[in-house]
């Protein structure tokens, strides 16, 4: 497949442009030669060394991660810009970043398989950014037990040996939850407005506490990591159908 062609399916599969005007991530392709056969595609969720010079002894011919190397832009490609693009272009492998669109893509994004592996019925969009979302709301066939669900995400999730951290101030039955993965803890009041039970999110903020005491709702911190994994093994799994060699590159950071 041609890299051209392989990039544009993913812009359009993941609705690349409508999230272009507030997203600090430069999606779709940030690097890579203008003609590029794609045979094998390697992917992670962060764009640094190691997971760069792990896909390029891979033989992978693109990387396609969800954090890319132009995070709010850059002006020169010095210092850790120039450490992680210099291997790219050494290893002539191209790099594919794919930051808000995968976190809320309703199929194949973050908050999706985090719904899938919570079992979420009846899920509609949560976490609205402008006319998107980031996010979904859901809830439980049946209810759950809160330090049973921290359970089930510790054991599931690729967290580094990290404890999921509970902040267990919801009802002790838990039924309506809102999932945005990452560093979702700014939309906890739109989760408490819409009277969930329970929020699941990556990584936490000092304010968080508080908040989510006083509003009564139970707050799972599962991992920046851990929680966004699920969008890029989705599109390895896209690749696949697409007749493509696959690699998956796990750097969990406990985080």
């Amino acid at each position: 497949m041609d890299l051209t062609e392989f990039a544009t399916r993913l812009d359009d599969r993941l609705r690349v442009d409508a999230y272009a005007e507030f997203d600090p991530n430069a999606n779709g392709l940030q690097v890579g030669p203008d003609e590029r056969s794609v045979e094998r595609a390697a992917f992670a969720v962060d764009a640094a060394v190691e997971t760069i010079e792990r896909a390029a002894a891979a033989d992978a011919d693109v990387l396609v991660t969800h954090h890319g190397v132009g995070f709010g832009g850059f002006e020169r490609v010095t210092g850790q810009q120039y450490n992680r693009i210099a291997p790219l272009i050494e290893a002539e492998m191209a790099l594919y970043s794919v930051h808000l669109p995968l976190d809320g893509h309703p199929e194949l994004g973050n908050a999706a398989g985090l719904a899938d592996l919570l079992g979420l019925s009846d899920r509609e969009p949560f976490g609205a950014l402008g006319d998107e979302h980031l996010g979904l709301r859901g809830r439980f066939a049946e209810a759950a037990d809160p330090t049973e669900l921290a359970t089930l995400l510790s054991t599931e999730l690729d967290t580094g040996d990290q404890p999921v951290q509970l902040l267990d101030f919801g009802p002790a039955a838990l039924r309506d939850v809102a999932v945005l993965t990452g560093s979702g803890t700014d939309w906890l009041p739109e989760a408490a407005a819409a009277g969930v039970d329970a929020f699941v999110t990556g990584e936490g903020k000092q304010a968080l506490y508080h908040q989510a005491k006083e509003a009564g709702v139970t707050v799972f911190l599962a991992g920046h990591y851990a929680t966004e994994t699920f969008g890029v093994r989705s599109l390895q799994g896209l690749a696949e159908e697409w007749g493509l060699a696959t690699t998956f590159v796990d750097a969990p950071t406990g985080l």
